[in-house]
């Protein structure tokens, strides 16, 4: 976004917050854009700061609205989430990634999707000024452990905002109604304060309402939610996600604006993952990339992650050699694979140059032929699979 632009939406949206008299807010936006100038127009910032410190909202001073969760004097104080009047709990959880967070490794298709969200999100009050809304509400699906929450927490950073999480075992409630109403206390808390709000397993609140195992209690959420969807404001991000598409009722799929489907990584986004995840380690673990990307064929990042920390901290507190220790994991998973990847694996074993055709074959099955053929000679003498 154009600077001056960027600062003509700040003031904007400034004056809209003043024109509603919403005076707290005021304060709290200001000590925003404190922080957020501080570096590029320290100036600016100083004079934002000095009218935030002469002001007062009911006796509470400025520098206490000021203080964030960790005290820094520069960041605005985080409102206290709604609870559940019985247990106590927090109705919502908060991810605060404004600090920093790594891009999720998705495929292209789905990247360009979140970030065009994140650009309308950016120029909201643009798009407002030409009578045109913003993607306000979207649905991520797909397997567990493909990236559907962290591409959440990835919208809220590059909003600067924390990511706030529909507690389901806070809102759920033996009462009858109580559901209902923590629900819409969780919702109404995140349409106060512009929130990027996620509704984590939607399925498990949104069924569709012919499933007659449910009771009413549960078919009565289905009718609250469609209800929020309909009604939420520009001004936040309502995100749900879910892992069984099939169980959520088929109005709330027309009520998103966005339907974002995540997959299993492709081959690319596999190989990034595994550099990512061996980060110091990688020099280490370089000529075991392409086996250990092999053996990881149709598994999600959260499981490629778990499988490299393993190999991390087995070749730091026992001193194994990372091209072995690629090598047995890969074994284990052999049977896992179909007739192309227990190939794919085979190859890449050949490839590290370290292990004789013939030790390949005897593990794998695979023909010598097949391996020779796209892998080149055998050395003379493996070192014996371990």
């Amino acid at each position: 976004m154009d600077e001056i632009a960027e600062i003509q939406n700040d003031l904007a949206h400034l004056a809209r917050l003043a024109s509603q008299e919403s005076y707290e807010d005021v304060r709290l936006y200001v000590a925003r854009l404190v922080r957020k100038y501080r570096r590029d127009h320290p100036e600016f910032a100083d004079r934002l700061d000095q009218s935030l410190r002469r002001s007062q909202t009911r006796g509470t001073s400025a520098t206490s609205l000021r203080r964030g969760l960790s005290g820094d004097p520069t960041q605005p104080i985080q409102p206290q989430p709604p609870v559940d009047s019985d247990s106590k709990l927090s109705l919502v959880k908060v991810f605060d990634d404004r600090n920093g967070l790594a891009r999720p490794l998705l495929e292209e298709k789905l990247t360009a999707q979140i970030d065009s969200i994140i650009h309308e999100r950016q120029q909201r009050l643009r798009l407002e000024s030409h009578g045109i809304a913003p993607t306000k509400s979207a649905i991520l699906v797909g397997p567990p452990g493909v990236g559907k929450t962290l591409s959440a927490r990835w919208i809220a950073s590059q909003l600067d905002k924390p990511l706030w999480v529909l507690d389901l075992t806070a809102v759920m409630s033996s009462l009858l109604g109580k559901t209902g109403n923590n629900l819409r206390a969780a919702m109404d808390y995140a349409k106060e304060h512009e929130a990027i709000l996620l509704l984590d397993e939607i399925d498990a609140i949104a069924k569709r309402r012919s499933d007659d195992s449910d009771v009413g209690e549960l078919k009565r959420l289905v009718t609250v939610i469609l209800q929020e969807v309909d009604q939420w404001p520009n001004s936040g991000l309502l995100l749900s996600a879910t892992n069984h598409p099939e169980l959520v009722d088929p109005a709330l799929w027309r009520r998103f604006d966005a339907v974002l489907t995540f997959e299993n990584p492709d081959s690319s986004a596999v190989d990034a993952a595994i550099r990512r995840f061996l980060a110091n380690d990688l020099d280490k673990f370089a000529p075991a990339i392409g086996t250990i990307a092999a053996a990881a064929a149709g598994q999600s990042l959260s499981d490629i992650e778990r499988m490299i920390l393993s190999l991390r901290r087995t070749a730091l507190l026992h001193g194994a050699d990372p091209v072995d220790l690629a090598s047995s994991m890969a074994m284990q998973r052999i049977h896992t694979l179909d007739k192309t990847g227990q190939i794919d694996l085979a190859i890449a074993l050949a490839k590290t140059g370290v292990y004789s055709h013939h030790e390949i074959h005897r593990v794998t099955g695979v023909a010598r032929d097949t391996i020779r053929k796209h892998a080149g000679p055998s050395p003379r003498k493996g070192r014996g699979l371990k």
